[in-house]
């Protein structure tokens, strides 16, 4: 398994709602995605501007695929990261 995490830091306030919605529709394409056994969003409760990514892949392979599909094509690339700074976290399950 191949886990990726990120974490996204909204740049203009004004651009909160519009990246919330944005991710949200990416997830939703992300999780029909080939090879994808998890994809969730996350808003901090005490931090509206900060979003965190949790995607599990089955492959690097899966991943790579994913980078080049309409979520992250026509949506995180052009739409979000523009709004955002970002800070990947490729991690390693530690438990279970």
């Amino acid at each position: 398994m191949i886990y990726n995490n990120v974490i996204l830091e909204v740049i203009k306030e004004a651009d909160i709602d519009t990246v919330r919605a944005l991710l949200r529709r990416q997830g939703e394409l992300s999780r029909q995605e080939p090879g994808c056994s998890r994809f969730e969003v996350y808003q901090s409760q005490t931090e509206q501007s900060l979003f965190m990514l949790i995607e599990q892949w089955e492959t690097l392979a899966h991943l790579e695929a994913h980078r080049e599909a309409t979520a992250f094509k026509e949506i995180y690339e052009p739409r979000i990261l523009p709004r955002v700074e970002r800070v990947p976290h490729p991690s390693d399950l530690v438990f279970p």
